[in-house]
């Protein structure tokens, strides 16, 4: 089943987020963007492999998986961009266990809330991104000074 046109994009800004880390950022960007896109294609697999009863525990699984992953790197790395997106995931794994545990069908403000958390989270990862970027051109730049 082909995925929709904002699935799509929403797939190219992931994997845009992801090169740009890995091509301008630090570890902590590296580490932070890899997580949320195999976070992503596990959400992306269970929604398309598990039964319909059996995604809300993957999706808590998942989501839980990249709040202690991006706890770990809040640990590490003490980045307030991590902190943020650490939040916001924290938030999201809530989110999904407010719908299992009340056994709420997902409907259109879970869509909502969860899309808006996702973006949240990239946005963070990217301004982290470029403030690395930043600060490495001025390291750079103070050297050839």
């Amino acid at each position: 089943m082909p995925e929709s046109l904002p699935t799509q994009i929403g797939w190219l800004v992931t994997l845009a987020i992801l090169v740009l880390a890995w091509s301008k950022g630090g570890p902590p960007e590296r580490f932070g963007a890899t997580l949320k896109v195999i976070t992503s294609a596990a959400a992306l697999a269970a929604h398309h492999l598990l039964r319909q009863d059996s995604i809300s525990v993957a999706l808590l699984t998942v989501d839980g998986l990249l709040a202690m992953g991006f706890l770990a790197l809040t640990i590490r790395y003490a980045s307030l961009w991590l902190g943020a997106a650490m939040l916001l995931q924290a938030g999201q794994f809530s989110l999904h266990a407010w719908y299992l545990v009340s056994g709420l069908e997902r409907d259109r403000l879970y869509a909502i809330t969860n899309n808006l958390v996702t973006i949240g989270i990239l946005a963070c990862i990217l301004v982290g991104t470029l403030i690395a970027w930043r600060r490495r051109g001025k390291a750079a730049a103070a050297q050839t000074a």
